[in-house]
């Protein structure tokens, strides 16, 4: 008599007395496990096909072992792009002596046994790293970002006496579009501008347009023709 099973997404063909590797199952050796669903059943009479699986009918097995499978070596390489990836990877398995074949119907002989350590010993371990170490270390992380925004109040002090209101388009590649966005910024003059900084144009995001057109040089010539 045979029986065909399906286990682990795989079937296999299976005889009383017979030793097959399946995917990994909870459990220790010398357990006696039920295996399954049967999807066939052969003997001398015939053979009966389930549709899908065969109600009632068990195929019973002793846990003899668990173990990793030979290395399989997984090679990627991808052509003219310098790729090349070797990695190895063993398999969990789990060894199993058929014990008996049960039609449907029918009583079984072996017993059902499991001696399955309990698996929240193992898991147990990783509620433990729930250590939330973290937050605390955040706490400067906030306190910096606070003293952070007290820089600009010293860029605002700077900025808070505007003067009266210039055509910053006058000064090389300052267009419309940007003469507004200094002027929502602050920048309303050519005095402003002749006494900007380093500092002053990198928080403005000018800098390399400054230094490439002259615009201090040009603020200082028109602030003081303005002035005149």
């Amino acid at each position: 008599m045979f029986a065909v099973i399906k286990t682990g997404g795989k079937q296999y063909r299976v005889a009383a007395g017979d030793e097959i590797r399946i995917e990994k199952l909870e459990g220790q050796p010398g357990d006696t496990l039920s295996l399954g669903p049967v999807l066939m059943l052969g003997s001398d009479e015939g053979v009966t096909v389930g549709s899908p699986v065969i109600d009632g009918a068990q195929v019973i097995g002793e846990l003899l072992d668990t173990n990793r499978a030979r290395k399989i070596i997984v090679f990627k390489k991808r052509r003219r792009k310098n790729y090349r990836r070797t990695q190895g990877h063993r398999q969990w398995g789990t060894i199993v002596r058929i014990a008996e074949i049960v039609m449907p119907g029918a009583k079984a002989k072996t017993a059902l046994k499991t001696t399955t350590a309990a698996p929240a010993e193992v898991e147990a371990p990783k509620a433990a790293p729930k250590a939330k170490a973290a937050p605390k270390a955040a706490a400067p992380k906030k306190a910096e970002a606070a003293a952070k925004p007290a820089a600009p109040k010293k860029a605002a002090a700077k900025k808070a006496a505007p003067a009266a209101n210039d055509d910053l388009t006058q000064l090389t590649g300052v267009g419309p579009a940007l003469a507004k966005t200094l002027n929502e910024a602050g920048v309303t003059s050519f005095a402003q501008v002749a006494a900007w900084t380093a500092a002053d144009m990198e928080a403005l995001g000018v800098t390399a347009k400054a230094e490439k057109n002259g615009w201090i040089e040009a603020a200082k010539a028109l602030a003081s023709g303005t002035e005149g």
